[in-house]
C-alpha cells in the first residue's frame, strides 16, 4: 500500500506519536481522520495538518461512537484502508502501594481504554476495510495497534499498563489470522522511552536521564521515528501478525 493512497483513522492522533503519524501519511498524499478526546487539540491538528485531514471528537470506549466515527471517516476520505491505535493511558499505581492496593475501578479504566478501545476501533475498521476493493496484493486494509516494551519489561507501579499493552501484543497474531482472508494485516509496535507530551512535560534533567538507560542511541524516541516505522510497516506487506520492538535496545528495570 503506498501512503499516497492511504486513507487512515488514527485514535490518538492530535498529539504525539499519533500527531506524527498523520503528518507522515498527509505529506506523502494520503488522507486521515484523528479521533481523539481533546476537540481543542483535534481542531488544532486538522489547522495544522491542511485540507487531507479532519478530526471526530471520539472517545474509544464508547462502542457507539467508534462505529459512527469510523463510518463518518469513510464517507469522508472515501473509505478506510488503515487504521491506526495511538489512544492510550499510562496510569501508576501499585499493587499494594502506601496509599492502599491498587482500586479495581483504576485496573480497569487502564484495560477499557487501551485494550478494549483497541479493539473497538480495530473492529470497527475491519468491518469498513472488508467492504474495500482489494490492490493488486490482495490488499484491503492494515491495521496498527501500540503495545509497549511494558509489555515485556513491565516495572513496578505498572501492573495495569503492562497487562494491557501485553494483551494488545497478545491479540496481533490471532487477529492477523482472523482478518488474512479479508485481505486485513495487523502488526502491532512497541516503543521504548519516547518524547511524548506526557515525557515532554518531565524537566529537562529527567528526559536526559531516562534518555539515558537506552543503550543506542542513547536518547528519547522521536516520534517522526514511530511514524517511519508506521509508514513502513503500511507499504510492506510481508509484515503481518507480528509485535515489533521501537526501543533502541532498551530493556526496563525493575524500577
Amino acid at each position: 500500500m503506498l501512503l499516497k493512497d492511504v486513507n487512515a483513522v488514527i485514535t490518538g492522533g492530535a498529539s504525539g506519536l499519533g500527531m506524527a503519524v498523520a503528518a507522515r501519511i498527509v505529506n506523502a498524499g494520503g488522507k486521515v481522520v484523528i479521533l481523539d478526546v481533546s476537540v481543542p487539540q483535534g481542531n488544532a491538528a486538522v489547522a495544522a495538518l491542511g485540507k487531507h485531514a479532519s478530526f471526530i471528537a471520539t472517545d474509544v470506549t464508547d462502542e457507539a461512537a467508534v462505529d459512527a466515527a469510523l463510518k463518518q471517516a469513510a464517507f469522508t476520505m472515501g473509505g478506510v484502508n488503515a487504521a491506526v491505535n495511538c489512544a492510550g493511558v499510562a496510569t501508576p499505581g501499585r499493587l499494594v502501594g502506601r496509599q492502599g492496593p491498587i482500586a479495581g475501578s483504576a485496573f480497569r479504566k487502564v484495560l477499557e481504554i487501551n485494550v478494549t478501545g483497541t479493539v473497538l476501533v480495530a473492529k470497527a475498521a475491519a468491518v469498513a476495510m472488508q467492504t474495500n476493493q482489494p490492490n493488486a496484493q490482495g490488499e484491503r486494509g492494515v491495521i496498527v495497534m501500540t503495545a509497549s516494551v511494558a509489555a515485556f519489561d513491565g516495572q513496578i507501579g505498572q501492573v495495569a499498563y503492562s497487562a494491557s499493552k501485553g494483551a494488545i501484543v497478545a491479540m496481533t497474531l490471532p487477529m492477523a489470522r482472523e482478518l488474512a482472508s479479508s485481505g486485513i494485516r495487523v502488526v502491532t509496535i512497541a516503543p521504548g522511552l519516547f518524547a511524548t507530551p506526557m515525557m515532554k512535560g518531565l524537566p529537562q534533567e529527567a528526559q536526559d536521564s531516562l534518555g539515558k538507560q537506552t543503550p543506542f542511541p542513547p536518547r528519547l524516541g522521536e516520534p517522526d521515528e514511530f511514524a517511519a516505522l508506521v509508514s513502513h510497516i503500511l507499504e510492506n506487506v510481508m509484515l503481518n501478525g507480528e509485535t515489533i520492538r521501537l526501543d533502541g535496545a532498551v530493556r526496563m528495570q525493575a524500577r
